[in-house]
């Protein structure tokens, strides 16, 4: 037997070995789980019912577009009603239970479809009148990042609401690792929302954001401590945000006790772990700059002076 034969059948041996000891593997009671791309093309395809005429959108809408609508709509509300069944199983549901569960949340998703689409379309202005770097709304919807992450986070927060498993995380984090944004599914964030540059920003699930609040790349809103693990889930761990504030970049704001009032700005680089009051302006003290001077005009322009 060759050296690479032997390996694998050792290899083989003492991974199939692994799936009957750990529950994690090959699914619990023989159940499927969701299918993470099938979800990632429902909210790619989605795109399309809220913002018309940007992703892919078929010509014939244009001639009779409550027809290509509801093409769509039908197809994106099988597919949703599905994998929400699927997850309600592998939770332990019976066949009947999921199937409710899944009708009931599916038709209630898509009443809610025109209220997402005027959130959204909210958010679009704020990201307009927030940015003289745009040039149109239509840019808006094409290419900022901060705005994508803000759209699968709204479909994403219905589901979450209604209690529905795995999904609205698996949406959440694709949008995180497209974007660099991890928004999770469970913060409830007023209108008017707007994420500029975006890279590196974290809210956390028990976050409460206010209406026509703006933050900048880097900023966390988080918890002041995760050692107690699961023994902190349904507890409030993460900053309400008022309305009306702006965050700077690179400023972390931690605690479930932690509000920031109304009309405040954060500036950047602070760090926060206590309620600031409405009408407020934070700024951390600027640190001391040393510039140094190179030793000659002549020399190396990295001989520096110590």
């Amino acid at each position: 037997m060759s050296d690479k034969k032997k390996t694998i059948l050792e290899a083989i041996d003492k991974i199939t070995g692994n799936y009957h000891k750990e529950d994690l593997f090959l699914a619990k009671n023989k159940g499927k789980l969701p299918v993470r791309d099938v979800i990632i093309d429902f909210i790619k395809e989605m795109r399309s019912v809220i913002f018309p005429g940007y992703f892919g959108m078929d010509s014939s809408a244009k001639i009779l577009p409550e027809h290509y609508l509801g093409y769509l709509l039908n197809d994106l509300y099988d597919c949703l009603e599905e994998q929400i069944k699927i997850a309600f199983l592998y939770q332990g549901e019976s066949e009947e239970e999921a199937r409710n569960h899944s009708q009931r949340i599916t038709e209630k998703f898509f009443q809610g479809l025109p209220e997402i689409q005027s959130m959204l379309l909210k958010d679009v202005q704020a990201g307009f009148d927030g940015d003289p770097a745009a040039k149109s709304k239509e840019e808006i919807i094409f290419s900022y990042p901060g705005f994508y992450a803000i759209y699968v986070y709204r479909l994403a927060h219905v589901l979450y609401v209604e209690k529905v498993p795995f999904i609205p995380r698996i949406m959440t984090e694709y949008a995180h690792g497209c974007t660099g944004i991890d928004i999770n599914p469970g913060a409830v964030i007023g209108e008017y929302f707007f994420i500029d540059h975006g890279t590196g920003v974290v809210i956390g699930e028990t976050t409460e954001i206010g209406r026509n609040v703006k933050l900048y790349q880097g900023v966390t809103l988080g918890a002041l401590s995760t050692r107690q693990g699961q023994q902190l889930a349904n507890v409030k761990r993460h900053p309400t945000i008022k309305d009306n504030v702006t965050i700077y970049s690179n400023s972390t704001v931690l605690g479930g006790e932690t509000v920031i009032g109304e009309n405040t700005i954060i500036g950047g680089n602070t760090f926060i772990t206590e309620s600031i009051p409405a009408n407020t302006k934070v700024s951390a003290k600027s640190p001391e700059l040393v510039i140094k001077k190179p030793r000659s005009q002549q020399g190396d322009m990295w001989d520096w002076q110590i």
